[in-house]
């Protein structure tokens, strides 16, 4: 059975290669290693902010007000 790609997988993907391509463009090129790094931390900001708040970990909001079992 092969692996099936999850949307937090892919994620979780793109938040490497974001700050991978900002370190390989601060090296590479003519923009400085901290402008690359500080840009590229933006995208992955950008890419956490979907995978939190606009594609949610929940179905619903009253799924939030569940009870953890394993913390009790």
């Amino acid at each position: 059975m092969a692996y099936e790609w999850q949307y937090y997988d892919l994620v979780l993907l793109g938040i490497a290669v974001s700050m991978s391509v900002g370190a390989g463009v601060g090296f590479l090129t003519s923009v400085s290693l901290p402008v690359a790094i500080i840009g590229a931390g933006l995208v992955a900001s950008a890419i956490i902010g979907h995978g939190l708040f606009i594609n949610g970990p929940v179905d619903e909001p009253r799924d939030l007000t569940n009870e953890v079992e394993a913390l009790n």
